[in-house]
């Protein structure tokens, strides 16, 4: 009884949200579909799921939280598929979700999220429409995509403010609840390392959840500081990257390690292109504990300044 009003109130709270005024939507979405693979029927399906994803990414009022046109996170989906069933609807194929953030005061933007969902299945087909629900999973494909706009909002907020992104992470965890009665792929525990499952656990389980911390340390103390002061705002990221052992020790698997070398090790190269020789050294030989296989730790030591 009392798991059972948990998920409602949480389900609850996201439902406020959905229903607010659209005016201020967050998301800034670019959705595309990669179909080269598909070789069989008419591909105006493909076009229209296009368009439609576009819409609903976009028209959708994922929080509380108010946006101005010029301030909604801009975000890329592309959905390569791999296989479809034109009598069925049926597609299967992976996505890449990319997210990005304003740093303070620069023209620069920096990487959140930048990660290949690799189950994406879902069945679409001529004329179907997308149905926002938070009390009840209406299909895969909204599933899927509702997923990763809490997730693209939450690492968003928690750049921002520490511990910021709460609300959203309560309601990617909704969506994961309904999805695992689905027996849809991607959603279980225990199933695969990098599927949705995981990618949320690495931010919310108590053992790994020093990511969000880091989210907050690395973006607002670190970088937006280094357009007033680069020393400093290098040195807090500097401090922070201590926790990627944290994580590696309590997860060596954990794909928020992966989502965080996929974002953000060509940045670290540039940020560390001016630092001396000393601090260079002491960040290497960090990631040098969590990705030992990278060519790229290379270029941290190498570079001159």
């Amino acid at each position: 009884m009392k798991k059972t009003l948990i998920l409602l109130l949480a389900a609850l709270m996201c439902a406020f949200s959905a229903v607010a005024d659209e005016d201020d939507t967050e998301l800034n979405c670019e959705f595309d579909v990669n179909f080269e693979k598909i070789s069989n029927g008419s591909k105006d399906v493909f076009n229209e799921l296009k368009e439609k994803v576009n819409e609903y990414m976009n028209n959708t009022k994922w929080g509380n939280a108010k946006f101005m046109t010029n301030e909604r996170i801009y975000c890329k989906l592309l959905l390569t598929l791999s296989k479809w069933d034109p009598s069925t609807g049926a597609m299967e194929g992976d996505l890449q979700i990319q997210s990005q953030r304003p740093v303070y005061n620069s023209t620069y933007t920096t990487a959140l999220i930048n990660f290949k969902d690799p189950k994406v299945n879902f069945t679409f087909e001529t004329g179907q429409q997308l149905v926002f629900s938070e009390m009840e999973m209406e299909d895969n494909l909204t599933a899927i995509l509702n997923f990763w706009a809490y997730m693209i909002l939450a690492l968003d907020f928690d750049s921002f403010e520490l511990k910021g992104g709460q609300f959203y992470y309560d309601c990617a965890a909704q969506v994961v609840r309904l999805a695992q009665t689905s027996g849809e792929s991607g959603w279980k525990p225990f199933e695969d390392a990098n599927n949705r499952n995981s990618v949320l656990s690495a931010f919310t389980d108590n053992q790994t959840s020093v990511l969000r911390d880091m989210l907050y340390e690395y973006h607002r103390l670190g970088l937006d500081q280094m357009v007033v002061t680069v020393d400093k705002g290098r040195s807090t990221i500097t401090h922070t990257l201590e926790n990627l052992s944290k994580v590696y020790s309590a997860n060596p698997m954990s794909v928020g390690l992966t989502m965080f070398r996929n974002a953000k090790l060509d940045e670290l190269v540039n940020i560390y292109s001016k630092a001396n020789t000393t601090e260079k050294e002491t960040v290497y030989e960090m990631l040098y504990q969590v990705y030992p296989g990278d060519n790229r730790l290379e270029d941290i030591k190498k570079t001159e300044h």
